[in-house]
């Protein structure tokens, strides 16, 4: 179930899922929670869910180093959060 789904129970639980340990992972996750998932439909959020379920490793490398997911699901939503914390052009 999304978060759009069942309210404030879902959006605590992937609150809680985005505390991965570290600053940096743990601020990204949680700002695009606050900020970007009411924007995405259910198959976003589902993708969403997805990425929270990977290894943190795995996070690092593609939310902080740069790589990218081979999986296109993943490699969307990594976009979108990537895009998000980029400054809006001047």
């Amino acid at each position: 179930m999304t978060a759009a789904g069942d309210g404030g129970a879902a959006r605590k639980r992937l609150r809680w899922r985005c505390r991965r340990g570290t600053k940096e992972l743990d601020l990204l996750l949680e700002r695009f929670l606050a900020t970007g998932l009411e924007g995405l439909d259910s198959q976003g959020q589902a993708a969403f869910e997805r990425l929270l379920s990977q290894r943190d490793h795995d996070l690092q490398a593609w939310l902080i180093a740069g790589q990218l997911p081979t999986d296109g699901e993943l490699r969307w939503i990594v976009e979108r959060i990537r895009a998000a914390e980029l400054p809006p052009p001047s």
